[in-house]
């Protein structure tokens, strides 16, 4: 007599089992995330798959280990070289998330391409025919002369085709599109993600090929499937930006051979996303003339400074004012409204105050603080800051300006773009001078208020 399948509960978000279902999981404690499955065969099957992973390693002293830095391949895009670290490792597994039609096929048929000019390159799509993503190679006007492609979703055929392709870099587009036949669940399922993703990085590890997999995203945002996809990678990206914008942002959160917070920027062009060697441009404004309620700050994306423009506007808002902030934490705002009436007198309790970070960046750091200060008192007084005016620095409760970290960089790259005039924390101003800067150090608001007036 045929023995019956039985059923479990695997959660999708952390990918724990439950015998029966619940409404919250015993596991990660969320709510609703129980889905139904069928347990698989115990035993055998699992011991096979995972022989490779389980040998054991000598014990070694740490210090008697060799280290030596590792070897990175440029994939021809250097700003996702900058977010990679400096470029593709072999072995290494990149997990790349964002928005539908948001690029990410795009940007990695590109590199793809770059990258088929000197070592072997494997595009295993899942989502398209081989016809729609030669289609694509033609309208980027990429030549694919090396580039191989696999039309398939089967995990088993396409372990096959990279052991007899022997590819040095492997694109899967997407993770959630495969199965295994070794699961009787449905492609996308928490299971079928975690084990084909743990299968593919065993390969990659095993054979050196770099492999970067494809994979969805939540409506909140955050890459679908559980969340030990995310441990079991070495690096995670975001896709980010606006579909009705043409710029678009790389952006890494984990990076096992690199720096993390680091940044690419892309602009979407007919030729596909092109690198943005200067993105300060994007979120600096294009006033002819100095307006209020405008002010320069300087922000750190990883490694990298940039110049953003901070909008206020500040406007009578009757006995209950609104306080909105777009690009910035709604919550500080609230808190550095307080500040300036406290140590500073200005006063915007009846006033509706709105703050906005120029081109869709959102800036969490609280090195922001200082300029969105000033450019809500410019706002207020309908006083414009002069021309070439930056400040960066973080307001505390007393009133007092701290230090940025690494200010010393934020000076230099707004004296290369031109800007002369700065009010910064009086422990980020520069022990030699800026050529062409001139820096007001300041320990308290009321002095950087004063120092704005006198300009």
């Amino acid at each position: 007599m045929a023995r019956e399948s039985k059923t479990v509960y695997i959660c999708r978000e952390c990918g724990g089992t439950s015998p029966k279902w619940l409404g919250q999981c015993p596991h990660c404690k969320a709510w609703n995330t129980l889905d139904e499955s069928v347990a698989e065969a115990a035993a055998g099957a699992g011991k096979n798959r995972f022989q490779a992973l389980a040998r054991s390693q000598p014990v070694a002293t740490l210090s008697e280990i060799e280290a030596a830095d590792v070897e990175r391949t440029p994939t021809g895009q250097e700003e996702l070289d900058r977010v990679l670290g400096g470029g593709i490792v072999a072995g290494g597994v990149v997990l790349i998330g964002g928005d539908p039609g948001i690029g990410k096929s795009t940007l990695l048929l590109q590199a793809l391409d770059a990258l088929s000019a000197r070592v072997p390159v494997l595009y295993v799509t899942g989502e398209e025919s081989g016809a729609q993503v030669a289609l694509r190679s033609r309208r980027l006007g990429l030549a694919g002369t090396k580039v191989r492609v696999l039309a398939e979703i089967q995990l088993e055929r396409i372990l096959a085709t990279l052991e007899s392709e022997t590819p040095a870099f492997c694109v899967i587009d997407s993770i959630q599109t495969l199965y295994s036949d070794q699961l009787s669940s449905a492609p996308g399922s928490v299971a079928q993600v975690r084990e084909c993703a743990a299968q593919l990085t065993r390969v990659a590890k095993t054979s050196g090929c770099a492999m970067v997999l494809v994979g969805h995203v939540t409506k909140e945002g955050a890459l679908a499937g559980p969340r030990v996809l995310e441990h079991i990678v070495d690096t995670v990206l975001y896709f980010e930006g606006d579909t009705h914008s043409s710029f678009r942002l790389v952006r890494a959160i984990k990076n096992r051979f690199g720096a993390v917070n680091e940044i690419g920027v892309f602009a979407m062009t007919e030729r596909g996303l092109k690198g943005v060697s200067n993105p300060s441009a994007i979120f600096l404004s294009t006033h002819g003339e100095p307006v209020p309620g405008s002010c320069v700050m300087v922000t750190l994306e990883g490694t990298r400074p940039l110049l953003v423009e901070i909008q206020a506007l500040v406007d009578s808002g009757g006995p209950s004012p609104r306080r909105l902030s777009v690009g910035l934490d709604r919550d500080r705002l609230a808190m550095l409204l307080a500040v300036l009436h406290r140590h500073a007198g200005v006063a915007c309790m009846d006033q509706d105050v709105f703050v906005n970070a120029v081109g869709g960046v959102r800036i969490g750091e609280p090195a922001a603080d200082l300029a969105v200060l000033l450019a809500i008192q410019g706002s207020l007084r309908g006083r414009a800051l002069p021309r070439g005016f930056f400040a960066f620095g973080e307001v505390g409760l007393a009133g007092e300006v701290r230090p940025a970290p690494r200010g010393q960089e934020r000076l230099r790259e707004a004296a290369k773009l031109g800007f002369s005039v700065a009010v910064v924390p009086q422990a980020n101003a520069p022990k030699k001078p800026i050529e062409g800067l001139t820096v007001h150090g300041v320990e308290r608001i009321e002095q950087a208020m004063d120092v704005v007036r006198g300009l």
